[in-house]
């Protein structure tokens, strides 16, 4: 029997450890790249001293971010230590530089105006990166049953670091009410295809077997098209893209006057901010925001208002 390809051992290993489809496509691209770089010679006759050479390459030719070299980094560490079982010890490559980027800062009346010019699912959408705290992708992510609307709560599930949190759902009223709406709608879609499976996680598929055609598991923001799981190959309903709340949010911007870089991410660091501003501890920050290292929190603060408006002068007027 033929020796199995790299790339589908690759596949086999990430799916064997429930690794996310964007994961697995990452992975892929970065084996891909690695054998291409090396003239298509085999990883198991290369070691660390390729890969050393292939990720400098990525800091001094390309000059990739920090982010993007590490991921290529994991990519590779996972190939040789999970798939091939080849330990290759220390690797020392010239880093890309880090980003010191900083999330710009914006002020509730900011948001606000930002809100104002938004409408249905990116009007929805980006109240839960701003009122909730969610990145985008854990809000698209959202199911029926993460949200309790009696207790203005959100269980946010299959997140960044991989641990499920509580955070607050928005209670204003008008966003109770096109919430309520738009759910409406949702439901009005399921029961047309009640028998198309939504897309979950391989081992709660198999865990719950029926429950990729309940309600309860739908998608808050589906896609109106199916699609074909590139795993299964089965005609599933997937939740949007985030592509489109990224375009209206970005237009919303345009639209609110503003000459800020402000991106759905921004909203969610805004929600930081305002956390901050009320005198929350940071350790109750970090835990609302859903990051694994209170460093990162302490980076999303960095961005806070000029001093200016943050303090007051003695004989100032302002309260």
């Amino acid at each position: 029997m033929p020796e199995r390809k790299l790339a589908d051992r690759i596949r086999d290993a990430i799916r064997l450890r429930g690794y996310s489809i964007r994961t697995e496509k990452a992975y892929l691209h970065w084996y891909e790249r690695f054998v291409r770089f090396h003239k298509l010679r085999h990883p198991a006759a290369m070691g660390a001293p390729e890969v050393e050479a292939f990720l400098t390459h990525l800091a001094a030719c390309e000059q990739v971010s920090a982010s993007t070299q590490n991921q290529a980094l994991a990519a590779l560490l996972f190939l040789y230590q999970e798939v091939l079982a080849i330990p290759l010890g220390d690797v020392h490559a010239l880093r890309a530089k880090k980003s010191t980027y900083v999330q710009p800062y914006l002020s509730h009346d900011e948001c606000l105006r930002i809100l104002a010019e938004l409408d249905g699912t990116p009007y929805l959408v980006a109240c839960l990166l701003y009122g909730s705290g969610l990145r985008l992708l854990e809000a698209l992510r959202l199911r029926i049953q993460d949200l309790d609307v009696e207790n203005s709560l959100i269980t946010v599930r299959n997140t960044k670091s991989n641990r499920d949190r509580v955070t607050f759902l928005p209670d204003e009223e008008r966003f109770l009410q096109r919430l309520r709406a738009h759910l409406e709608g949702v439901r009005r879609l399921y029961e047309v295809h009640l028998d198309v499976p939504v897309s979950m996680p391989p081992a709660l598929a198999r865990k719950y077997p029926g429950a990729a055609t309940s309600w309860e598991w739908q998608y808050v923001f589906p896609s109106r098209d199916l699609s074909v799981d590139p795993r299964t190959l089965v005609v599933k309903r997937h939740h949007l893209h985030p592509s489109g709340v990224q375009k209206a949010i970005t237009a919303a911007v345009h639209a609110a006057g503003m000459t800020k870089r402000a991106t759905a991410h921004t909203l969610r660091a805004a929600f930081a901010h305002r956390l901050k501003e009320a005198g929350y501890q940071l350790d109750d920050i970090q835990q609302l925001m859903g990051h694994a290292d209170i460093r990162t929190t302490q980076h999303y603060l960095e961005g806070q208002a000029p001093a200016c408006k943050r303090l007051r002068g003695p004989l100032s007027s302002r309260t």
